[in-house]
């Protein structure tokens, strides 16, 4: 597996594998969030631009997962972490977050952050075993607090969402 930056004509090849990977929600009732469209061309290309989105590939460079990172409030949040379901668990995920977190201590950022689901298995039990901790509400940062307050606009049950951060490694 190669993990690099995402070239601009792989951008639709993204959203395709965002609308793939969602169909887990829909086998889990989460109908909502499996619908949700994938984010736009542009959205995709601001990432890429701005050396915020990589991707993984395989033996033959065809994507198999990405990670989309902002910066909020001096932490690397990673946003988006999807894989193709037919490249699940073969731990894609898991190498997409340690290069964020590589990246981002050769930036001298201190931590990752994250928001997820609370309970579904493939997010915040997953993050967990990878050394994320839960952020109790007192402890989100404004940053932090307009993702939530976003969230929570396009009708995503706070009391499901968990809010996590890891140190990055070697910091």
């Amino acid at each position: 597996m190669n993990i690099r930056t995402a070239h601009r004509d792989e951008l639709p090849t993204l959203q395709d594998l965002e609308t793939a990977a969602g169909v887990l929600f829909r086998d889990i009732g989460m109908t909502d969030v499996a619908d949700h469209p994938p984010p736009a061309l542009e959205a995709f290309e601001e990432y890429r631009r701005d050396g915020r989105l990589w991707v993984s590939a395989d033996e033959a460079d065809r994507v198999t997962g990405f990670v989309l990172v902002e910066l909020v409030d001096g932490a690397a949040h990673i946003e988006q972490v999807s894989v193709h379901p037919e490249h699940q668990g073969r731990g894609i995920g898991r190498e997409l977050i340690a290069y964020v977190d590589q990246w981002a201590a050769g930036q001298g950022i201190p931590a990752l952050t994250l928001s997820t689901f609370r309970s579904v298995p493939w997010n915040g039990p997953y993050y967990a075993r990878l050394g994320f901790s839960e952020m109790a509400g007192d402890e989100l940062t404004p940053g932090l607090v307009r993702i939530r307050t976003a969230e929570t606009a396009f009708g995503l049950d706070p009391a499901e969402r968990v809010f996590m951060r890891r140190a990055v490694a070697g910091q």
